[in-house]
């Protein structure tokens, strides 16, 4: 209640003083231009001086020059950051080297000219991170950072929390998610539920959409190539007086992509057309950014992403459905496939007020997220008769509210206070149209209230660093308190930055893990009410260095994570009846090392490569865990030769993990039971410029044709070409 309290209160004093400074705001005064405010920033090149406005709302970025004062500035433009500035590591803009944050920052321009059209694509190429995908663009797609479970990593666009509370896990599915209109992606790894709460038990990947800018820029982008792909994008952004805007729509279309390696194929006797049934994944999607500038110091944003896709699919498990109707073991289909539809919402809006000359700055935000899932199988029965199940129904929705404010006590640093409150609801249902199927209804909510602090300073500008506190009150699973301490060390005139962080972290259960209730004559899946929160310490300690007039950064980061109460799927079979369930049964330990080199050779050529060794384990018995590579390298370059033309290329390389195979001739289906066999990709792509209102592109991915499977039983993409342009005016 006292939460709720101060949600109520923040929001109370946000309102009185915009009053205040609306009523002050005289027709004289001119507002500061958008995204021209500059700070004096230590040992900061012109450019790290611009502000921006992060999407939970303008914050302010203080930095002292030598023998001044702290002079804040509001950040009114994502975009004006440089990539050594987080906006998401405190919550506030600040240097990404004075915090011991262990982070990567991508840029709209980096995602531009490596043309990654995916969320998923983009993000396989991090440090940290393994990324899982059950076939080609749009399927289930999972997230595992630091050998952590992929339901452990918070996922938020534009200050809202995006995990999936439809699925069984409450993972974030970044399946059907295209990079049009992101501006900013931060990936914060280490526990942060210190900052961030439930579910930030690995880390962070926060998502900002680009802000509107200068003059009304429209264009189009048209794309097609291998597996049927063509996608088409339309937008406008720019600003008008106190207005900016930013608006996106996209269609992207893929058909053909066969996912089914050859041997299971051959395994189940598979024909022609069996073996060129392909899928098919229809997406559109609307990326909304608005903002106005009231007065100078108070401003309101909107931001909104709709996502509704189509997709049919042909696994192996509908193969292996197939092969068994036609020997007579069991089904009767001849012809099947996976449906799945998905509509999608993810509206927030922001009320962004600074008072007292900068010195205190706080946002109000609500925000509601709301998605409704299908999925069924379609085909024909062996008598040639059209498969007639109902789907199963997945909904779910979260609605949030928050405030926080920050006050910035000059040279003795600034203090961070703020409150949330959440509201989550899930439902899944299925009907009674075939013989094995039956019906269900489970409908379920839980309620989180939950209050922070920060406290963020440095001595002498060498010690620099962040220290927060969080409490998290849910109604089904209890309360938390989590931590977290992020110091660095500059070492003088050296370019040295010593970094450390350690803290707490706690991943609820999902509201199907809690409530659910499917019952049949052969099986049953019951939730748990009783499930505990998994917790996690954890730490890490990296060394960064800047060498060559600030053209070469490279560093090292060790880290290790303890966790327990691992939620895990138990069964019981008794009476040829099987019984499904949840528990808290496992702990697991995970350590590693990160590794990064960016070196700018030129001006017009960079280099950058990144390594992430993982050792992550089942504490109890020893057992590696599922899907977690032990080695992951990845180089880049980008190379403009000449005015107007872009070279970028890419090589990454995964090891084998273990995994769940689809077919054992041992007959040994455990999840670890099978390995993959890694894969090392090439990717390359090239973009000219060839006057103000006409850019050509093309580029190629998996070069070398690799035959890969991640994970067991889904092939990976091959070699595929795509090409376009995009007009602009």
């Amino acid at each position: 209640m006292r939460l709720k309290t101060l949600l109520l209160a923040g929001s109370s004093l946000l309102l009185a003083e915009t009053s205040a400074v609306m009523a002050a705001d005289t027709p004289g005064l001119t507002p500061a231009p958008t995204g021209k405010n500059t700070v004096a920033a230590k040992a900061a090149p012109p450019s790290a001086q611009q502000a921006a406005h992060h999407a939970t709302g303008a914050a302010t970025l203080a930095q002292p020059a030598a023998g001044q004062g702290v002079q804040p500035v509001q950040v009114r433009n994502t975009q004006a950051y440089p990539d050594y500035v987080t906006v998401s590591a405190a919550r506030r803009p600040m240097r990404a080297d004075e915090i011991g944050t262990a982070m990567t920052i991508i840029t709209e321009k980096q995602i531009l000219t490596q043309q990654r059209r995916t969320l998923t694509d983009i993000l396989a190429r991090q440090p940290g991170l393994n990324v899982v995908r059950s076939g080609g663009f749009g399927t289930t797609t999972s997230i595992f950072m630091r050998g952590n479970n992929s339901n452990e990593v918070k996922v938020r666009l534009d200050g809202m929390d995006i995990n999936d509370g439809s699925s069984s896990s409450g993972a974030f599915d970044a399946g059907q998610f295209v990079t049009d209109g992101m501006g900013r992606i931060e990936i914060l790894r280490g526990p942060q539920s210190g900052l961030y709460g439930a579910d930030a038990m690995a880390g962070v990947i926060d998502i900002t959409t680009a802000q509107g800018q200068g003059r009304f820029t429209p264009f189009v982008r048209v794309e097609g190539g291998s597996y049927g792909t063509f996608n088409q994008v339309i937008g406008a952004r720019g600003s008008k007086g106190k207005f900016h805007y930013n608006v996106e729509l996209s269609h992207y279309r893929q058909d053909g992509f066969h996912e089914i390696p050859r041997y299971i194929g051959r395994y189940f006797g598979a024909d022609k057309e069996q073996r060129h049934r392909g899928d098919r994944n229809d997406n559109r999607s609307a990326n909304i950014r608005l903002g106005y500038d009231v007065t100078r110091n108070f401003d309101v944003g909107l931001t909104a992403r709709l996502i509704q896709s189509n997709m049919h699919t042909y696994t192996a498990y509908n193969m292996e459905d197939e092969y068994y109707s036609r020997l007579g073991y069991y089904g009767d289909v001849a012809n099947e496939r996976e449906h799945t539809t998905q509509n999608q919402a993810i509206v927030r809006g922001t009320a962004h007020l600074s008072s007292f000359g900068g010195k205190f700055d706080q946002v109000i935000g609500l925000g509601y997220m709301t998605g409704r899932r299908s999925w069924t199988e379609t085909g024909t029965t062996l008598e040639g008769d059209a498969l007639q199940y109902d789907p199963t129904y997945y909904r779910t929705s979260r609605i949030k509210i928050d405030w926080h404010g920050t006050v910035n006590l000059d040279k003795y640093g600034s203090l961070l206070v703020g409150a949330e409150h959440f509201h989550d609801t899930f439902n899944s249902s299925q009907g009674n149209s075939a013989p094995s199927s039956t019906p269900f209804n489970t409908s379920a909510g839980m309620d989180t209230t939950a209050g922070y602090g920060q406290y963020q300073g440095n001595w002498n500008k060498i010690l620099y660093g962040a220290a927060n506190i969080r409490y998290d009150a849910n109604s089904r699973y209890g309360n938390y308190v989590t931590w977290r301490v992020a110091p660095a060390i500059h070492i003088p005139h050296s370019g040295t930055v010593i970094k450390a962080s350690a803290g707490s972290g706690f991943h609820g259960p999902s509201l199907y893990q809690l409530f659910a209730n499917q019952i049949s004559t052969s099986y049953a899946e019951k939730g748990n009410p009783n499930l505990r929160a998994e917790r996690l310490i954890g730490y890490d300690v990296g060394v960064e260095q800047t060498l060559a007039h600030d053209k070469l950064h490279f560093g090292a980061t060790w880290y290790e994570n303890h966790v327990r109460n691992l939620i895990q799927s138990v069964s019981s079979y008794e009476n040829y009846y099987s019984t499904y369930s949840y528990d808290n049964v496992a702990r697991a330990r995970m350590y590693g090392v990160e590794a990064y080199l960016d070196w700018k050779a030129l001006d017009t050529l960079d280099f950058n490569l990144n390594y992430t060794w993982t050792h992550a384990r089942d504490a109890s018995t020893g057992q590696v865990l599922q899907r977690r590579p032990q080695h992951k390298f990845n180089f880049n370059t980008t190379w403009q030769p000449v005015d107007g033309l872009s070279l970028s290329g890419n090589i990454l390389y995964v090891s084998g993990s273990r995994d769940m195979p689809v077919i054992s001739d041992t007959y040994q289906y455990c999840s670890t039971c099978g390995k993959d066999h890694g894969y090392f990709t090439i990717d390359l792509a090239a973009s000219y410029k060839i006057n103000r209102y006409v850019t050509v592109f093309a580029r190629a991915d998996n070069l070398l044709n690799r035959q890969y499977e991640s994970p067991i039983g889904y092939l990976q993409p091959g070699r595929a070409g795509y090409g376009g342009f995009t007009l602009n005016y």
